[in-house]
């Protein structure tokens, strides 16, 4: 391993970033060395200017056309490495500013859910899907849960998830329906010690390949919108508020640090605007076009 890549690292694990995290970051600056790699004066990425890192991050936004998500991760990226790795000073990189990015989650309505689990036969990916959403989990957390986390006394009837985004513990619901799927699967497969293993029993299924079992249980199923498993997620908290839930419990099974998060799903629910009538139908007035009709 390159001196510059295990000092980072290194640093990384220091900062106890998830592992998620590490690979994105060591990806994002490879990709900054690869870039100025064929430049008649090529160096390592220490020994670049502020200026040729800030026009390397221009590239990505105007000739690449990235994402803003798939920036922002390129700007942490380079801040971390250059500022807790090397030492520069925040003033000295001069990155430009990472404005926030407002956008309202995409849900999926109830029968769309009831679809994409009654199309998927696969029983493992069955219950890896109905696990995801009945708990409001995350994808990194759905794929590292292990038996010893269903706590199915009836008395209790909840999912540990042990050190989830922050490394928090928290727990979450575990569905009565959702208990009876993930039993009538265990006899099938017999999963120990992970709940969902990969390709090797004795490793976590990866989260990639959740990610890819979501995609394709959702095109078989004709659902267009919501095209990564977090849409589980965000669908989960959603019904929530429309069952009337209150935000900060909400809060707790998602494992929101700010309410704020939370609150964000106001704005997709239901609930709220079903008795709000529209300022038109208020209007007392004869519709042209419903009077040609009636012609």
């Amino acid at each position: 391993m390159k001196p510059l890549r295990a000092k980072m690292i290194e640093q990384m694990q220091l900062h106890r970033k998830a592992p998620g995290t590490q690979v994105q970051y060591v990806r994002a600056i490879a990709d900054l060395a690869k870039y100025y790699w064929r430049a008649p004066d090529w160096r390592t990425p220490d020994q670049l200017s502020p200026q040729e890192i800030r026009s390397y991050l221009h590239y990505l936004l105007t000739d690449k056309q990235l994402s803003w998500s798939s920036c922002n991760v390129a700007v942490a990226a380079i801040r971390f490495f250059y500022v807790d790795t090397l030492g520069w000073t925040p003033m000295q990189l001069n990155l430009p500013p990472r404005p926030g990015q407002k956008q309202l989650p995409r849900v999926l309505s109830v029968e769309q859910l009831e679809n994409l689990f009654a199309t998927t036969d696969n029983p493992k990916h069955r219950a890896l899907l109905m696990t995801t959403y009945a708990a409001g989990l995350r994808v990194s957390e759905v794929v590292r849960l292990q038996l010893t986390d269903l706590e199915s006394d009836p008395s209790r009837m909840l999912i540990r998830i042990h050190q989830g985004k922050g490394n928090k513990d928290r727990y979450s619901l575990l569905s009565e329906r959702l208990l009876v799927e993930l039993r009538a699967y265990w006899k099938i497969e017999c999963p120990r010690p992970w709940l969902f293993p990969g390709s090797k029993a004795n490793r976590p299924m990866p989260s990639g390949t959740a990610q890819k079992i979501y995609n394709q249980a959702r095109k078989r199923s004709g659902i267009e919108q919501g095209s990564g498993i977090h849409t589980l997620r965000h669908s989960f908290a959603t019904h929530l508020f429309d069952a009337g839930v209150d935000p900060h419990t909400i809060q707790l099974l998602l494992g929101h640090r700010s309410i704020k998060t939370t609150l964000r799903y106001v704005h997709v629910s239901r609930r709220h605007l079903m008795d709000v009538r529209s300022p038109l139908d208020l209007l007392c007035f004869e519709s042209a076009n419903l009077k040609a009709l009636m012609e």
